[in-house]
């Protein structure tokens, strides 16, 4: 991390300092209310809880230290990708997304997008580098991929789609802006899920959308009023907390990662192993340059899907859960989903615990 990202992180925990008067709180309180004092709609302030809330804007300021950019939350990850979307495309565009990233994005495009006239147009991660973007509105990236963990050159896609008068989306979900910074190699908007990481306490859901073109930001705020996809006021405390303890969660989580993952290299019964940190793997040479380390997600095989659930079962510190980002080490068989990926694919989210016990636990349950 430079010492100008420190300097922000260090701001982030300190960023309500000085708007406080004696006796305030410290940490933002949960305001609950849907209506506030309005005598005049000339004058400024919250209006209606609908359009905002002050509980909103402790978290939206935090993420706007982040992303270094004016963002908009969202009560999931799901709901920031959609206003993105619906932000920027109109019947008759043609939208380039990842065959292989988030099925729910798939999901969405397929059941909602398509039936408005939206041309949906899936390709693979690795296949953004010379993809032919002429005629696409919208270039929708997600790097490194989920669960696979291909990346894509983001400043040099984002490049090419502008060159064909696209916009450019990218899912940091997987990296957070502490780890890897989209807008800062050129995309228009960045989405993510902070019920993973951010949040990091699986406890809450929450999303964001983040970028630098005021009008297009006012746009996704627009969505958020008219559609009413709007975060409650105790989840945005959460996510407050959260994202104060983020920085020090991912260095224990990504050192952790990358240990695992070089262990899990070297075992007999773990084949098709991915992890971006280590030197041999596809993505890696993005590490060091877009992306600051390897992550905390590794993806691997076991022989089926039997030995995968078994495996998984036996491990009394890996959570049998579909989200991933948080404090406990978690672990699916991606397959179940129906992403495509073999039946024995695993796809597992490196916690906060110590590394040593966390890597017993895992060897005495692999197999063989």
């Amino acid at each position: 991390m430079t010492p100008e990202f420190q300097a922000h992180i260090a701001r982030l925990l300190h960023h309500r300092k000085a708007g406080l008067g004696q006796g305030d709180p410290v940490v933002p309180p949960i305001i609950a209310s849907a209506t506030f004092h309005l005598p005049s709609v000339q004058t400024g302030g919250h209006i209606y809880g609908r359009n905002g809330n002050p509980s909103w804007d402790a978290v939206e300021a935090q993420l706007a230290i982040l992303e270094d950019a004016e963002t908009v939350s969202f009560p999931s990850g799901m709901a920031a990708i959609a206003a993105a979307l619906f932000a920027t495309l109109k019947a008759g565009d043609r939208l380039i997304i990842p065959s292989d990233g988030y099925y729910v994005t798939r999901v969405l495009s397929d059941g909602f997008l398509k039936p408005l006239g939206i041309d949906v147009q899936a390709i693979p991660t690795t296949s953004y580098a010379t993809a032919d973007f002429t005629g696409a509105a919208v270039v929708y990236l997600e790097t490194p991929s989920n669960p696979g963990l291909d990346v894509v050159d983001i400043a040099a896609v984002a490049a090419r789609a502008h060159k064909a008068g696209a916009k450019v989306i990218a899912d940091n979900t997987t990296m957070t802006p502490l780890l890897q910074r989209p807008l800062d190699l050129g995309c228009d908007l960045v989405v993510a899920a902070d019920t993973k990481a951010p949040a990091g306490h699986s406890d809450v859901l929450f999303g964001h959308v983040a970028g630098r073109d005021g009008a297009l930001v006012s746009r996704v705020r627009d969505w958020r009023r008219m559609a009413g996809a709007i975060p409650g006021p105790f989840e945005a405390f959460l996510v407050h907390r959260g994202i104060e303890t983020l920085e020090v969660r991912l260095d224990r989580m990504c050192s952790s990662a990358g240990l695992i993952a070089g262990r899990l290299a070297a075992h007999p019964g773990v084949t098709g192993l991915r992890y971006p940190g280590l030197a041999d793997d596809p993505s890696h040479w993005a590490v060091g340059g877009q992306m600051a380390n390897g992550g905390f997600l590794i993806g691997f095989e076991l022989a089926d899907a039997g030995v995968a659930e078994s495996f998984l079962s036996r491990c009394p510190l890996i959570e049998q859960t579909t989200s991933f980002g948080g404090t406990h080490t978690a672990g699916e068989r991606r397959a179940r989903w129906g992403d495509a990926v073999p039946e024995g694919f695993i796809r597992l989210s490196v916690g906060v615990e110590p590394a040593e016990p966390l890597w017993a636990a895992i060897a005495a349950a692999l197999p063989g």
